[in-house]
């Protein structure tokens, strides 16, 4: 298919993917409200057009943590993105090296952090969740900071699991699941090769150089399962940001409070994020939940925003809510699945441009001009 916008990336992900790999990233939680929320929450925010403004000199460049970004963008954690291209991580870092912003590499990626640091110039960074196995977590630190990454952000809105019924029904779990998977894949022969043969070992990178033994995709579910901590609190997070000395942010924040308190624990910054719709079905969009945090806390740290963001007016749009920067997650895994490496950075070429346009006719020079006043107000 012709990819033109943004959102094509999606279909043509469909089309590539074995079913339960689509309807994993494609999925959220229970009836899907909040997942569906995300998007139509922030597509009904008006833009305030303004003309005549001279926007010759327009830029997207940012400042984050002291490094410089060409855009106000970065690639969000995103689980298993190995198994939507050939040693997907190690394609996702690439193209965000290239296009100048932040690619952040989850806990259960497919490439360990060591495959993936080499292949880029800028530094990476990393994401963790609180886990019982305190081991794994003091050992995975050590090594993201002995591999020189520079930020550490730390997902805390997954306690527990939410449950995902779409990979029920898909094959990602549920009874058969493994045979349903390969069923599936002889129907995606171009999967099949690229990823399934030529993309081995698909196992959970940094979990098994922790352990010494593959952790295959079948374990996925079960280890993180085994191993998400309900008992988790501040304290909890205590020796990390003792152990860490470089930018920490808190991923997962949606109440002002909870925002404050990050702010009192010393974080560098937070994400406003529902988890893209895949954990507490039912609460806010991230659109909704932004105004009122950036309110308490703009300034204090930086505030990123991740949940609904599929092209560049939505960008916009956050940045005018009160963020400092967006990420991508589901958005740059459908570009990555159709085209690897080259899909992300068109994508990322067609939310630059598509920002472009948005922020010249609506007078902004520059993301520090976007804010309420960006917005028509009661539409």
């Amino acid at each position: 298919m012709i990819i033109s916008a943004p959102t094509d990336y999606r279909q043509a992900a469909k089309a590539k993917l074995p079913p339960f790999l689509f309807h994993y990233i494609d999925g959220g939680s229970y009836s899907e409200h909040t997942l569906d929320r995300n998007i139509r929450d922030l597509s009904e925010i008006a833009l305030k057009q303004r003309v005549l403004k001279n926007m010759s000199d327009l830029s997207l460049d940012t400042e984050i943590f002291g490094e410089q970004f060409s855009l106000p963008i970065a690639l969000s954690p995103v689980g298993l993105t190995g198994m939507y291209a050939r040693r997907g991580e190690v394609q996702a870092a690439k193209a965000a090296d290239n296009k100048g912003i932040p690619f952040t590499l989850s806990t259960v990626s497919v490439c360990p952090i060591e495959e993936v640091v080499p292949t880029i110039q800028r530094p990476m960074w990393f994401q963790l969740y609180v886990l019982k196995d305190r081991g794994f977590m003091k050992n995975v630190l050590e090594r993201a900071k002995a591999a020189g990454v520079t930020t550490l952000v730390f997902t805390v809105d997954m306690p527990v699991p939410g449950a995902r019924y779409r990979d029920m029904h898909s094959g990602m779990s549920g009874p058969n699941a493994a045979i349903r998977r390969v069923v599936q894949a002889m129907f995606k022969p171009h999967w099949a090769l690229d990823v399934g043969v030529f993309g081995k070992p698909h196992d959970l990178g940094n979990v098994s150089t922790y352990r010494g033994e593959p952790t295959k995709l079948e374990d996925y579910i079960g280890w993180l399962g085994d191993n998400f901590d309900p008992s988790i609190s501040w304290q909890d997070l205590e020796w990390i940001r003792d152990f860490w000395d470089g930018p920490m942010v808190i991923k997962g924040i949606l109440d002002e409070q909870d925002a404050k308190d990050a702010v009192k624990f010393g974080a560098d910054g937070i994400v406003v994020s529902n988890h893209g719709g895949r954990q507490l079905d039912g609460v806010l969009s991230s659109a909704k939940a932004l105004p009122g945090i950036a309110n308490a806390v703009k300034g204090d740290l930086k505030i990123f925003v991740d949940s609904g963001i599929r092209t560049g007016l939505d960008v916009v749009r956050m940045l005018s809510l009160g963020a400092d920067c967006a990420m991508l997650g589901r958005s740059f895994i459908y570009a990555l699945a159709a085209e690897g490496q080259q899909g992300v950075e068109n994508l990322l070429d067609l939310f630059e441009k598509e920002m472009r346009v948005a922020m010249t006719l609506t007078g902004a020079k520059s993301i520090h001009d976007l804010g309420p006043e960006s917005l028509v107000v009661n539409t």
